[in-house]
């Protein structure tokens, strides 16, 4: 079962743009829009409970990201969010369309091969260009599945699990 409640990873701080407290952010999603006007944002560093802000502006820049907050409004203010993560509650989110899933979501399902059996647990994830590659790791072995039907049958959000058909040779 998903936490509806989690808050999810969607960018990194790092940089400032300008003399106005613009940040340059790294976006882990997928549309700028995940950085919309009005949406309740978290910046914090690992470990620590981080402050809330309001987002007024955000446009593309590059490949990531611009973006003006709330009470920061300068570029002083803004350097030292530098290297912070910025994070957003589960429920501001859409549900993902069907077949697709947040990356977050995917993170510590256990994934099953129908030949070779439990290959492991997803622990990372990253992107290609063509398709998102699953990194599935069993004690020091790791395996890499590319996210795409070929390879991937099913995911079962309710048990948790990922079914894949991987080719006898990988």
């Amino acid at each position: 079962m998903m936490n509806k409640t989690a808050s999810f990873a969607i960018g990194k701080v790092t940089g400032v743009h300008g003399l106005n407290g613009t940040l340059k952010v790294a976006s882990f999603a997928e549309s700028v829009d995940t950085f919309q006007k009005d949406r309740t944002i978290v910046i914090k560093s690992n470990g620590e409970e981080g402050r809330t802000y309001l987002i007024l502006h955000a446009s593309p820049h590059k490949q990531g990201v611009l973006l003006n907050l709330e009470g920061i409004e300068n570029r002083e203010q803004a350097e030292d969010l530098v290297g912070k993560e910025i994070h957003i509650d589960r429920d501001q989110l859409p549900e993902p369309e069907k077949d697709t899933w947040y990356w977050q979501d995917l993170m510590g399902l256990d994934v099953v091969d129908h030949i070779k059996g439990y290959l492991g647990k997803i622990t990372h994830i990253f992107p290609t260009g063509a398709h998102d590659v699953l990194v599935i790791t069993d004690n020091d072995k790791e395996t890499m599945v590319p996210m795409h039907k070929y390879f991937v049958e099913s995911v079962d959000m309710d048990t948790r699990a990922v079914r894949t058909t991987l080719p006898e040779e990988y």
